[in-house]
């Protein structure tokens, strides 16, 4: 799942009639990059969900030639988890679990060991954590003794950190008593409701490069950071 609904507000001014994942970036929309990051991992059926100009999103995924995308628009803003709930009921698929993705930030690591993470008895999701040297910009996230378990999402602060990259592996289990057609965050509704309940969820810590495209200053970094991390790598212009 690529979550593609914001409205985007701190650059609208830069992309007045685009939705942030369209952005152009390296000669293409920067969501080329992130289904294209997401097919080179293995993944083989994607849906996004879309809300703000979600029409624009649906014409570049049917124009795109990739396979195995679908798009499900929400009538209403829902928020992140809000329109990842509708999206998931809405798409026809049942999979055991959803690897959520956000369609305006790339974290450039290996997903395989998330996987290995929700494999682990009683855990119910996972995080993907990315080290960085300034967490200012992002939430970061508080765990356990061991580094491994999720205690909470703490709040923006300076200095280095673990910050939330917004990748998450949910068991599609976890969904059921989610509530519908209202306004959700993963952080501070989905999450805080599993905690709540005594859900485990597992935290993954890489080192990798990480981009989010969210203010005027990312953005103008964004071609140089795909130019350095995915250009070249096999069929990512493709």
């Amino acid at each position: 799942m690529v979550l593609a609904g914001g409205a985007g507000t701190r650059i609208r001014h830069l992309l007045p009639d685009l939705p942030k994942p369209l952005a152009p970036v390296a000669g293409q929309p920067f969501l080329h990059w992130v289904l294209h990051y997401l097919k080179e991992q293995g993944v083989e059926s994607i849906v996004i969900s879309t809300g703000y100009l979600g029409e624009r999103i649906e014409r570049y995924v049917a124009g795109s030639g990739i396979r195995g995308v679908q798009c499900r628009r929400e009538s209403a803003p829902l928020g992140t988890a809000g329109g990842f709930v509708f999206a998931a009921d809405h798409s026809g698929l049942q999979p055991d679990a959803w690897l959520i993705c956000n369609g305006d930030s790339l974290a450039l690591a290996d997903l395989s060991p998330l996987f290995r993470a929700l494999d682990e008895p009683g855990t119910q999701a996972a995080i993907l954590g990315v080290r960085v040297d300034d967490a200012a910009r992002y939430g970061t996230l508080q765990t356990d003794p061991s580094g491994r378990r999720l205690v909470r999402f703490a709040e923006k602060r300076p200095g280095a950190g673990l910050v939330n990259a917004g990748v998450y592996l949910l068991r599609t289990v976890c969904l059921q008593n989610i509530p519908r057609n209202c306004p959700l965050s993963f952080e501070f509704d989905l999450f805080a409701r599993l905690l709540d309940g005594g859900a485990s969820i597992a935290v993954v810590a890489v080192d990798a490069p990480f981009l989010d495209i969210g203010t005027e200053e990312s953005l103008r970094r964004a071609d140089r950071f795909i130019a350095a991390h995915v250009i070249g790598r096999s069929d990512s212009s493709g």
